[in-house]
């Protein structure tokens, strides 16, 4: 077997100490959580840890965009499975159920916000994936709007703005009251098929 090269070793090292740290922050809190903690739990020095990130809320950034990703793509693959609308919004409704008030994602998620809030690179990096997120979602709706006759009632970006905000909300209040339940979203979203389906062609 082939030796790793240096940067193949160091992008292991980097992607131990990311996953090392997500596990950290989503069980005992971003603040709470120690670069010296991630770094003995992930089996390296602390200055491993540095010579990858070099600051605590680099690796913060790192592990946000980790923890999208995964949620990403389950609820990617969970509609990539349903064939009609309905099928789709079923899907959806069973990712919601399970992400949406995740006590440690949403707590990371707003710890995190709050906490660096002073710093411009952090607040700049934040901003700019809060647009990402709404643009990949506003491209979703799109696709679908079109793929079941449907005409969204204000542009994609506005549509996905105001999903994401309802979304957002809902997800800090389960996060401190699991037993509210997801349907707010889910009928936001079958009302928007229901009242805005396109014209068939006579």
């Amino acid at each position: 077997m082939a030796r790793l090269t240096r940067k193949e070793t160091q992008e292991q090292t980097r992607a131990r100490l990311v996953e090392t740290a997500k596990d950290l922050f989503l069980a005992s809190g971003y603040n709470a959580t120690s670069l010296g903690q991630v770094a003995e739990a992930a089996g390296y020095s602390k200055g491993a840890v540095y010579s990858n990130f070099a600051t605590k809320h680099e690796l913060g950034l790192a592990v946000l965009e980790a923890v999208q990703r995964e949620r990403i793509a389950a609820v990617v693959t969970l509609l990539v499975g349903a064939d009609t609308f309905e099928d789709k919004l079923a899907a959806f409704g069973r990712w919601a159920e399970t992400n949406i008030g995740d006590v440690g994602w949403t707590a990371l998620e707003v710890e995190f916000a709050t906490s660096t809030r002073h710093i411009e690179e952090v607040r700049a990096a934040l901003a700019d994936r809060r647009r990402r997120v709404t643009t990949a979602l506003a491209e979703l709706l799109h696709e679908q709007a079109e793929t079941f006759g449907i005409t969204l009632p204000a542009p994609a970006e506005d549509v996905a703005t105001h999903l994401l905000a309802l979304g957002i909300g809902l997800g800090v209040q389960r996060a401190f009251d699991p037993e509210l339940q997801v349907t707010v979203l889910l009928d936001a979203l079958a009302e928007l098929a229901a009242n805005n389906k396109a014209p068939q062609a006579g």
